[in-house]
C-alpha cells in the first residue's frame, strides 16, 4: 500500500510541476502584451492520513496540488510613443470600457478614433470618460468618449478686459466724434466678433474730462457700421471712469452700449467693457486700471468671442482630459478619462484581451477622475508595458523543470520496488 502511495504523490507533483510550468509559460507569452499582469503559482500540500487521529503528530502527506493561481498587480514601466490616444496610468486604477460582457476593466491604453470620432480600443470596444458640457467644461456625466461635431459656431464677443493705465498728467480734452485722434488724450484698438464671427475692429478712444475722471468712447469705421460712411468713426458705446487721489479706480459709469454692425450682423449688440474690479465694487485697486503718473499705455486686453472653426487638432494632457484645437485658435475641452479602482485588485476576473470584470472578490468598481481618491495620473503619448520579469520567469522555469525530474525520480524509484516486490513471488 505504500508503494502505491508513492505513486499517487509522485503523479501529484508532476501535475503541479506541470501547472507552474504551464503559467511561466503564459507569463513569458506575454511579456510583450501592453497593461498585462503576470501571474504566479502557489501550491498546496495534501494531507492523506494521521496516524494518532485527532491527538496529530505522525501525519502522512499524499503529495501537493496547485492552491491559487495569484495575480502580480504592481506597475509596469511605462514607455514613450508618438500617438495622443497612446494613455498609461501611473499608478492604481483601470480604464473603463463598454464591452461585449458589460463593463470592462483594462490597463493596456493603446486606443484610437474611429470613423464616427468615438475613443475605442484595439478591440473596438468604447472608452468611457467623463463628457464637457457645451462650454467645455466637465461634467460627472459617464458615457464614451467621442469627438461629436468636429467645428465649433462663432460666438459673438460679450465682454472685453482692459489693463491699462491712464496718464494723470494729461490736460483735460473735449472729445469730437468728427476729429477723435485730435480731441482724445489716448487710443487703443482691439479686435472683437459680430453674432455671425465676422472679426471687427474697435477703437477705444480715452479723454480726460476733468481730474480724476476719464470718459471712454469705443468707436467703429464707417465700413463695419450699419448705415456708416467708411472712413467716419462711429460711436458704440461710452463711459466713464473715475480714480481716487491715489490713481487707484475707484467707480465705473457706463453711458450708451448697443453696436450696430452692418453686413447680416444682429443689430443692439452688447459688449461689455470691464477695465477691473474698482474700490465701489469690493476691490483693492491694484489689481484694477490705474491713473498714476506715467505714460498711457495698455497691458493687455482680452474678449471672448471667436469666428466658426474646424478642428486642426487634440491631445490628452496629465489629468487625461481630451482637449480639441481648431483653426482659430479656440481650444476647448471634449471629456476625461475615467478611472476605476477596486478593493482588491487581485479579485479581478481575467475574461482575455486585456480586459477584467468585477468579481466578488474584487469589489465594486469606484469611479473618478484621474489623480483623485488613490487613483493614478494619465501619462498622455505613453504606454505602460507588461509587468513580467523575464528574468526572474527564466529563473522559475528552470525550479520548475528541476521540481517536475524529481518527481519523475519518485516514480521511477517507487516503480523499482513495486518490481522488487513482483520478483519476490517468482523466485
Amino acid at each position: 500500500m505504500g508503494i502505491l502511495r508513492s505513486f499517487n504523490i509522485g503523479v501529484s507533483g508532476l501535475h503541479a510541476a506541470g501547472a507552474g510550468m504551464g503559467i511561466i509559460g503564459d507569463n513569458i507569452s506575454n511579456a510583450g502584451t501592453m497593461g498585462f499582469k503576470s501571474s504566479r503559482a502557489e501550491f498546496q500540500d495534501v494531507l492523506a492520513t494521521s496516524l494518532k487521529g485527532i491527538d496529530g503528530g505522525d501525519q502522512m502527506g499524499a503529495g501537493t496540488k496547485l492552491a491559487h493561481i495569484k495575480p502580480v498587480m504592481s506597475q509596469g514601466d511605462v514607455t514613450r510613443t508618438e500617438s495622443i490616444t497612446d494613455l498609461a496610468l501611473n499608478g492604481n486604477g483601470f480604464f473603463m470600457v463598454n464591452a461585449g460582457f458589460g463593463r470592462g476593466y483594462t490597463r493596456d491604453g493603446s486606443l484610437n478614433f474611429d470613423k464616427e470620432g468615438q475613443l475605442i480600443t484595439g478591440d473596438n470596444y468604447p472608452v468611457l470618460g467623463f463628457q464637457a458640457d457645451a462650454k467645455g467644461k466637465i461634467t460627472n456625466k459617464i458615457e464614451p468618449i467621442k469627438l461629436g461635431n468636429t467645428t465649433i459656431n462663432a460666438k459673438a464677443t460679450e465682454d472685453v478686459s482692459v489693463s491699462m493705465n491712464l496718464d494723470s498728467r494729461e490736460n483735460v480734452e473735449k472729445f469730437d466724434l468728427l476729429n477723435p485722434d485730435k480731441t482724445s488724450n489716448y487710443s487703443s484698438t482691439l479686435t472683437v466678433y459680430d453674432n455671425i464671427g465676422t472679426a471687427r475692429l474697435i477703437t477705444l478712444y480715452y479723454n480726460k474730462a476733468e481730474n480724476n475722471t476719464w470718459e471712454y468712447h469705443a468707436c467703429v469705421d464707417g465700413k463695419d457700421a450699419q448705415g456708416g460712411k467708411e472712413g467716419q468713426m462711429y460711436e458704440m458705446a461710452s463711459g466713464k471712469l473715475m480714480f481716487n487721489d491715489k490713481g487707484l479706480l475707484q467707480e465705473k459709469v457706463e453711458g450708451k452700449n448697443a453696436f450696430n454692425f452692418n453686413k447680416g450682423a444682429a443689430q443692439g449688440q452688447k459688449i461689455k467693457f470691464d477695465w477691473g474690479k474698482t474700490i465701489k465694487e469690493g476691490g483693492e485697486g491694484m489689481d484694477a486700471s490705474t491713473q498714476f503718473g506715467s505714460k498711457s499705455t495698455v497691458a493687455r486686453h482680452n474678449q471672448n468671442g471667436h469666428t466658426a472653426a474646424t478642428l486642426t487638432s487634440l491631445s490628452f494632457n496629465d489629468n487625461g482630459i481630451l482637449t480639441a484645437v481648431y483653426d482659430n485658435g479656440e481650444s476647448r475641452d471634449i471629456a476625461q478619462i475615467a478611472v476605476a479602482k477596486f478593493e482588491n485588485n487581485e479579485g479581478l476576473f481575467k475574461v482575455g484581451k486585456n480586459l477584467f470584470k468585477e468579481s466578488k472578490l474584487s469589489g465594486q468598481a469606484a469611479t473618478g477622475k484621474p489623480g483623485e481618491g488613490g487613483r493614478g495620473e494619465v501619462l498622455s503619448k505613453s504606454l505602460e508595458l507588461s509587468n513580467v520579469d523575464l528574468a526572474g520567469e527564466f529563473v522559475a522555469m528552470m525550479g520548475a523543470q528541476r521540481n517536475f525530474t524529481a518527481n519523475a525520480k519518485t516514480l521511477t524509484a517507487a516503480d523499482q520496488m513495486l518490481q522488487e516486490v513482483l520478483a519476490i513471488k517468482r523466485t
